[in-house]
């Protein structure tokens, strides 16, 4: 037994579980030097700790078990330069989807930091120029409810993440005027995540720059008509003429609060002063 370590003594040198070791010994991935017939115990070799070593870094490095397997079965200097440039190009893939990742984060967050001024004051009306932006998009079925919406919803971010395409982290829909004008706020048509320009998407709608009328919602999205009431009496008042659908964006929803009386919502229509003034 001498110059043999101990499963608890490999485990405290290369800070690694017991469970683990017991683990890799069963898929045959490091198997003990000498296993005590009469009571179990597992016993590793000084000449073992490179291996664990080499499994360890490979681990680290973003290899799979299997990978790990295979390639130490008989690995040499070619083979090694081959492999791990190969996994250079998957670690600079990472970094850019991660990259992407920290880009929509830090738009959420300031968007969140924006809007949260309005949880006070959500009476605003303003009218601002937006820039043209791009929607992934999914239409509700029939008869429009909220659970409509959600699979529509879900069915945007299935395909956004089975595809790895450049959503924001993101919901909003489309409610067409003429629902809202007959007192059918929640009535979406269209469920959509905000993305940048994709091409070959069949379901990309381009929404452009112009000028929209804007408020805020806070509060469950069952109360939303308050807002649209609020939204259509600042047009009608201003003699702004309505030449869109509404868009909606959430800001805070429940991806970012449990408490319903959080939620913000971003309203929009598209308007122009009208032809008599």
């Amino acid at each position: 037994m001498d110059h043999l370590f101990s499963i608890g003594e490999l485990s405290k040198y290369q800070n690694i579980s017991k469970q683990t070791l017991i683990f890799y010994d069963k898929i045959g991935l490091f198997r003990p030097a000498y296993v005590d017939p009469n009571n179990g115990y597992r016993y590793y070799s000084s000449a073992q700790i490179d291996r664990l070593d080499t499994i360890l870094i490979m681990k680290k490095i973003g290899f799979s078990l299997k990978e790990i397997k295979e390639y130490m079965k008989n690995y040499t200097i070619d083979s090694s330069l081959t492999i791990l440039r190969k996994q250079l190009t998957v670690i600079e893939q990472q970094i850019q989807e991660l990259r992407m990742i920290q880009s929509r984060l830090l738009h959420r967050c300031v968007q969140m930091e924006n809007a949260r001024n309005y949880m006070e004051t959500e009476t605003a009306v303003v009218t601002e120029t937006v820039q043209e932006q791009y929607l992934l998009t999914q239409k509700v079925d029939e008869p429009y409810r909220m659970s409509e919406i959600s699979i529509a919803t879900k069915k945007c971010f299935a395909e956004a993440f089975r595809n790895h395409l450049p959503v924001f982290f993101q919901s909003g829909v489309i409610v067409p005027l003429q629902r809202i004008r007959t007192g059918r706020y929640t009535e979406a048509s269209t469920a959509f995540l905000p993305i940048e320009k994709t091409e070959g998407l069949k379901n990309l709608c381009r929404i452009p720059a112009g000028t929209c009328a804007c408020t805020y919602h806070v509060g469950d999205y069952l109360s939303i008509g308050r807002s649209y009431d609020r939204l259509l009496d600042y047009c009608d008042s201003r003699g702004l003429e309505i030449l869109s659908d509404s868009y909606e964006f959430c800001i805070n929803d429940y991806l970012t609060t449990k408490d319903e009386n959080e939620y913000i919502t971003k309203i929009l229509f598209y308007v122009r002063p009208t032809q008599d003034d």
